[in-house]
């Protein structure tokens, strides 16, 4: 197993994944969508823009517990679940405790799906933690408890898609693909696209450029991955971009154009408060708390809206999230 390690980076001799420098063009070429590109870093194959980001990586990288080898695949796995939408410094305690309780995938899955949601804690989106669930309940089966290495294996685990796949692929094993999360997006939509945001949703055009973009050997691409994923979360950031620490500014679309603002639909951020979603946080924090299945009249407390609190009731039921039970009582899932 190759997990992506940030925390002490071995000279370039020991560990095959820095790009040739020399290997960088000296002219623009055209980027994917027909118009030209900074230093030509799309039709060169990106190489103008892999040796400044992932030497900026090994300098600058987070340490940060899935990227330490002990890590291992299910730690790599643990950690994409629980980082979708959900900020680094909330996912780490749990993480941690997370581990410390299911070492491996057989683990996890020798206890019920309503332990997982309720290690969950108050990270949000609690079906990744009934899907985590699955996928190790699949791993067992199917693999013998070990998280597999083949993309296509990782993508028909139950709650693993595109992303997920990619990225243990990439960051477990040290394989060659494009990962994708919107931190690489944007610095993608910046860096070569020329545009401050990327679309709303992933588009094919997107994925044609981060596959043109990829070094062409597997411990290169693996670094690159995790080192735009990098640059994304702590210089290329969506509020406020810090372009004089950036390696690679001097090369970006965005900034030879002139920073131009954000011209397609409104970028509106998620609200929390007074959602269904607050009232689900609510009804499964009673649940998580209790040692035993839960009356009707104890989840009746949290909310004041009757409504909402039953659509918000009737959700987690349909999600499998919480188990009804005979005489009005709730419990978190025991199958």
């Amino acid at each position: 197993m190759t997990a992506i390690s940030a925390a002490s980076p071995t000279p370039s001799a020991d560990r095959p994944n820095r790009p040739e420098h020399a290997a960088r063009p000296e002219h623009d070429a055209a980027r994917p969508d027909g118009s030209a590109g900074a230093g030509g870093a799309a039709g060169a194959g990106g190489a103008a823009l892999h040796g400044p980001v992932i030497d900026w990586f090994d300098a600058h990288a987070r340490d940060l517990p899935w990227r330490r080898p002990e890590a291992g695949p299910w730690g790599v796995m643990v950690s994409e679940f629980m980082l979708q939408q959900t900020p680094v410094n909330r996912v780490l305690p749990v993480y941690e405790q997370w581990l410390a309780r299911w070492p491996t995938p057989a683990d996890l899955a020798a206890e019920p799906p309503g332990e997982a949601v309720r290690a969950w804690g108050r990270l949000g989106y609690p079906r990744r933690a009934l899907r985590l669930h699955g996928a190790a309940v699949a791993i067992r089966e199917r693999h013998g408890g070990r998280v597999p290495s083949d993309h296509a294996e990782l993508l028909a685990l139950p709650g693993v898609g595109e992303y997920t796949a990619a990225a243990v692929a990439s960051f477990a094993y040290g394989q060659r693909h494009a990962v994708m999360d919107t931190n690489v997006r944007r610095v993608f939509a910046r860096a070569v696209s020329g545009r401050e945001f990327p679309p709303d949703a992933t588009t094919a055009a997107e994925r044609k450029l981060a596959r043109a973009l990829l070094p062409a050997d597997e411990p290169t691409a693996a670094r690159w991955a995790a080192a735009t994923m990098e640059l994304g979360a702590l210089v290329c950031t969506a509020r406020t971009p810090d372009c004089a620490r950036c390696p690679i500014t001097a090369q970006c679309a965005w900034r030879a154009a002139g920073s131009p603002a954000h011209d397609g639909p409104p970028r509106r951020g998620q609200t929390y408060a007074g959602t269904d979603r607050q009232v689900r946080g609510k009804l499964l924090a009673v649940l998580r708390e209790a040692v035993a299945p839960v009356p009707q009249a104890a989840l009746d407390k949290v909310w004041h809206e009757p409504v909402q609190r039953a659509r918000a009731l009737d959700g987690l039921v349909a999600d499998g999230l919480v188990e009804p039970l005979d005489g009005g009582l709730y419990r978190l899932p025991l199958t």
